[in-house]
Formats: structure tokens, sequence, C-alpha cells
């Protein structure tokens, strides 16, 4: 009797564990799941747009999957894995982060369905892994190569990827300043792109057709003209200053009492005379351009200071922020100096222009003619008011992420999820060449795939079971540039309609997604740390 009393607790105890065990393992794969739920809305070029309202009640309207799941507020381990997951491939490639979270959930609702079926964690993600070689190789053999110089392909991946965006209805604006921006900074032997070199500057006001590519620098908070300095300097000799134009403080706190106007007046002239000695050490360099650096223990120039300075016929702009002295530096040819001693003609860089523009929104300080070795350029987006302007930044930078792929790795491939649907075809039949278990979770790995075209044409508004069929179908008979046409409504040959991505957005997506599920699936518990 006590033997079965025993027996009984043992199984109790088992139960307890094996049930525990897959109430975290559901937890996990719900709270994963319900993450690609709220943005698959969002894939393809007639995805929806979110829009998300913080707690100080400032809004933001997108559809880029890193900005949403960057915002959207989570408190699940395993939700924060996916939003850790598009992260990653914005790192990696910079676009394809709702592809990749749409994915990671297609494969999590297909491991659910194994582990119905009583699979081991274990086995699933080996076979998974297994999946994702012979998908990788089979995106190598579907790749076609391309050329830096070949621009015209150029335009129409980097368009490929804005027609996703708000903003598509500008892809043939921002498409081609996009290309020609990474064309100047980049050559044949490149492999890779060095987003420092390219400075993008918002301004509030005008139309998104206004954005416009600038070899040189765009300040966008003009010039200074406290006393009518000059708003245009042709053959600038164009100095970069991280001090201050203005009377010097003690480092401790201290107050100077003047008891009577003599005394005001002497520390008036000392502080003009001080001022004035700064400005002629400045003027006897070549300087005719000034840019300062903006100050936060105090002004960086005075009223007083920029009387002196327009009156030695010296352009000022101040404000420059300090993660673009850099840039500036770089571009210009000038070395920033930190004390008026270091200041001299050797530090000094060379423009052919500056001059001071008004456009919508206010007045623009713009620096042409820069050297012709310099290889750094500037964006300067334009939009109506700020959530539009936010939008054009975000839809160039993953445009300019897009080709940042193609310099990395010099293949692309077919969109309109003709690569997907042919991968699933492909490991479709190696699962049948496996025996056993691992057969059923390659075959699972393959149909979750199909979760691509399934997505664009549900978001088309189509008939999703209708169009997935057909596309499986083509691809079957060999058609492998058979892809979703969202605006016709069909099935055509997507390279007809110049619809291609970077294979290694494609690779990086299927890769991060594929481990990170597997990541997913091994979890058996969630303990609480101390």
């Amino acid at each position: 009797m006590s033997q079965s009393g025993g027996q009984q607790a043992g199984n109790a105890v088992q139960f307890s564990e094996h049930t525990k065990e897959g109430d975290v393992r559901s937890s996990n794969l719900l709270a994963a799941k319900a993450v690609a739920e709220a943005i698959r809305t969002s894939l393809g070029p007639r995805g929806m747009d979110k829009m998300i309202s913080d707690e100080r009640g400032e809004v933001l309207i997108s559809n880029d999957g890193a900005t949403l799941l960057r915002k959207m507020k989570v408190v699940h381990p395993a939700a924060k894995m996916m939003v850790e997951l598009s992260r990653a491939q914005d790192v990696e490639a910079g676009d394809g982060t709702t592809s990749v979270v749409v994915i990671a959930g297609a494969l999590l609702n297909a491991a659910e369905k194994l582990f119905g079926k009583g699979i081991h964690a274990s086995v699933i993600a080996d076979a998974f892994q297994q999946a994702l070689v012979q998908a990788k190789a089979a995106l190598v053999e579907l790749a076609l190569p391309i050329q830096l110089s070949d621009k015209e392909t150029l335009v129409k991946l980097a368009s490929t990827s804005l027609n996703s965006k708000v903003v598509c209805d500008y892809a043939s604006v921002l498409g081609p300043l996009a290309v020609e921006a990474v064309t100047r900074v980049v050559d044949e032997e490149s492999t890779n792109v060095d987003f420092r070199n390219i400075r993008v500057v918002k301004k509030v006001g005008g139309l998104i057709e206004d954005t416009q590519l600038v070899e040189g620098l765009v300040f966008p908070q003009g010039s200074a003209h406290a006393a009518n300095g000059p708003s245009f300097i042709e053959n600038a000799k164009i100095g970069l200053i991280q001090f201050c134009l203005s009377p010097p403080k003690s480092n401790m706190d201290n107050q100077v009492v003047i008891s009577d106007y003599q005394q005001m007046d002497r520390a008036s002239r000392e502080e003009s005379r001080y001022l004035l000695d700064l400005v002629r050490k400045i003027k006897s360099t070549g300087c005719n351009v000034l840019l300062v650096q903006k100050s936060i223990l105090r002004d960086a120039v005075t009223d007083t200071s920029l009387h002196f300075l327009a009156k030695m016929k010296i352009m000022v702009v101040k404000d420059i922020e300090r993660s673009d002295i850099e840039f500036v530096a770089r571009t210009l040819g000038c070395q920033p100096c930190a004390s008026i001693e270091a200041f001299s003609k050797e530090k000094l860089g060379a423009a052919k222009a500056v001059e001071e523009v008004k456009t919508h929104g206010g007045k623009v300080v713009k620096v042409t003619g820069v050297a012709a070795d310099t290889k750094t350029v500037s964006i300067f987006c334009r939009g109506s008011n700020q959530l539009v302007l936010d939008e054009v930044d975000r839809s160039v930078h993953d445009a300019l992420c897009v080709l940042r792929s193609l310099v990395k790795r010099r293949f692309m491939l077919m969109g309109g999820g003709a690569p997907e649907i042919e991968l699933a075809l492909r490991l479709a039949e190696f699962g049948k060449k496996k025996g056993g278990r691992e057969s059923y979770c390659i075959r699972a790995y393959a149909e979750a795939l199909e979760v691509i075209p399934y997505t664009l044409a549900e978001n088309a508004g189509l008939d999703p079971i209708s169009i997935v069929t057909e596309l499986r179908n083509r691809h079957a008979n060999g058609d492998r540039s058979a892809g979703i046409n969202v605006r016709k409504g069909t099935i055509t040959d997507i390279t007809e309609e110049n619809v291609f991505q970077p294979l290694l957005v494609t690779e990086s997506a299927l890769t991060l997604a594929t481990e990170t599920v597997c990541m997913i699936l091994k979890i058996d518990d969630i303990l609480a740390a101390r």
C-alpha cells in the first residue's frame, strides 16, 4: 500500500513538472506570436500604418517594424526577444525588420503544432537549423550579381524598400537621392558604407520633393545677424572653434559687487577689449567664416562679439552640435580649435561659397564647393510637419541601409514573395528525403516561409489562399521570377515590375529569425533573479 502511495506521489511530481514546462513554453509562444501578429499587417507596399501615442501625448505614425517595436510597450520576456530580433535585423541589414518578426512568428506557430505531435524541442530546433543551412544555400543559387556602377538597378532596389513606407509616393525622388549619396562615399573596392560620412539634416517646411543632396554642408539654424553681418562669402576660409566668444567666468560660483557707475563702465570696457582681442586674432588668420560649437555652460557668442565680427566681415554660424563637429571638420578639411592660442591659419578649411538661403520654414546656411576628394555628403530633408519629416528621415535611412547591404554583399533577389515560395518548395523536397521526425519539422519550416507571400496578398486585399496556391504552382513549373504584383492584384513576372531586394536582407532575416525561435523553444522555465 505504501509502495502504491509513493508511486502515485512520484507520478504527481512528474506530472506537475511537465505541466509547468508546458505552461511556460505556451506562455512564451503566445507572447512572441502576439508581437508578430501585431505588426504583420504592416508588411509590404499595401501594409497598414500604426499610430503610437506615448505618455507625453506625442504621436508617431509609421509602418517601419523596428520603429514600431522600439516604441511599443512590451513586458513579457519572450516578447522582448522579438523586439531585440527586429533591432538586430536593423543593425545587420537595416531593412526587413517587419519580415524577420513575421517569419519568426510563423516558425513559432509551426513549432507549436509540432509540440502537439509529441516532438521534443531539441529535435525541432536541430531540424530548423538544418533547414536554415539548406535555405541559405538555395538563396545564393537564386541570387543575381550586381555592380555598384549600375545606378539604374540600385535605384530600383532603393525604390522597392521605399514602396512600403508612408512616403511611398515620393520613392522616385528619395531613391535616386539615396543612390547618389552612397555612390559618392564608396568606390568599387568598398566593403561597407560608413554612415558617418552621410549627414541627414531635417527642417520643417516645404514639401517632400524639396529634399535634396548637397555636396558640402547644410546648417538648419541660419547665420547670426545680431549686427548685420555678411550672409554670403565667396572663397571662404572657414574656422571651427570650440571655445566661447563671451566674457570668461571663473570655475567657482561668485558674485562681483559694483558700487558706482565708473566701476560698471570699466568692467564693460574690459569685456569689450577682451572680446575685441579675440576677434582680431581670428581675423589675423584670414578667417572669414566662423563656425561656433554650441555651449551649455555660457553663451557661445554675445551681441558685442557678433558686432565686432560683423565689422570685420566675418560670417558667423553658431550652435554647431558637438556630434556634428567630426563630420564638419572632415568635410571642410579644417581642425576644431579648443582655445584661441590653438587657432591658426593652418587649421582653417576652405569652400568656394558659404551662403544663407531663404527656404520655407526659415533660413539655412549652405556650404558648397568643398574639396573634390572629400567623401562626404549632406541630405537636406523637408516635410510639411514634424511627423512627415520624421518619416522621411526613417525612409531615407532604410534606403541607405538597403544600399549598404548591396555594398556588403553584391547580390540581389527578386521580391514579391518569389524567393520565399521557392525556398518553401525546395525545403519541402528536402524534408521528404529525410526520415523520421526531422522530416515533419523541416516540412513545417518550409510551410512557415509561405507566411510572407500570404501576408503580402492579404494586406493587398487579395484572396491569399488562391494567390499563394497559384504562386506555388508557377514556381513548381519552373517559373522562378513569378511573384505577387500587389498593384495589379495578380501573379506576374516580378522582374518586369523592377521589384528587387538585397540578398543580405533575406539571408539575415532567415538566420536571425531561426536562431531566435530555437532559443525560445529551448526555454522550459522562467526564474526570478534575486
